[in-house]
């Protein structure tokens, strides 16, 4: 079975979007800068970025993420031509993906979609993509195995705290990975307990 990972963009002062979201602008008013560096010129984030697409086993996203991204995403989900599968965790049924897509809504709970992911998964990474809220009850459950954040060089103030009110008691983490380039500070933790 393939490693568990808590992956997320936030600013500096530890903001996961920007105060001030709507429909039109799911991160809030400059909160796009957020995720600047994964479409940018540099060729470290291109090849971050790919490197973890071809890890990547399927994904799990929280409703919110899903409803809000779905427009950007289209039919092939965040990783794109890599198709690979999103289950989204839901208190709603139905069936309102697209056609075509690689979305599966899951109304059964975090375990549920993580037994789901890992099975669609194989060995290879399931990333859970968020939001805030939903990485933290994943961190909270103790169902992650890293914390990968891309800390980019802005203040944003206000917004969506990414570690607000975690209700677990510490966490110890272990640095596995950092990369700096101009756009993101890159670091991935191993959670040792």
């Amino acid at each position: 079975m393939g490693r568990v990972v808590f992956d997320i963009s936030m600013s500096l002062d530890g903001f996961v979007t920007a105060a001030g979201r709507t429909p039109e602008q799911p991160t809030g008013p400059g909160g796009e800068r957020l995720t600047e560096w994964a479409f940018g010129e540099d060729e470290r984030n291109r090849a971050y970025l790919s490197d973890a697409i071809a890890q990547l086993g399927a994904v799990i996203a929280g409703r919110e993420t899903y409803d809000t991204s779905l427009p950007w995403w289209g039919p092939n989900g965040p990783s794109a031509e890599a198709r690979a599968p999103v289950f989204v965790v839901t208190h709603r049924g139905g069936d309102d993906t697209p056609e075509g897509g690689v979305y599966e809504l899951v109304t059964g709970g975090l375990e549920e979609a993580l037994q789901r992911a890992q099975k669609a998964a194989g060995d290879r990474t399931v990333c859970v993509m968020g939001g805030a809220d939903l990485g933290r009850q994943y961190i909270a459950a103790g169902l992650v195995d890293e914390i990968s954040l891309h800390v980019v060089p802005v203040l944003l103030g206000d917004g969506t705290r990414l570690f607000e009110q975690l209700s677990t008691e510490h966490i110890q983490l272990e640095l596995v990975q950092a990369l700096d380039t101009p756009d993101a500070v890159h670091l991935r933790y191993r959670v040792l307990s």
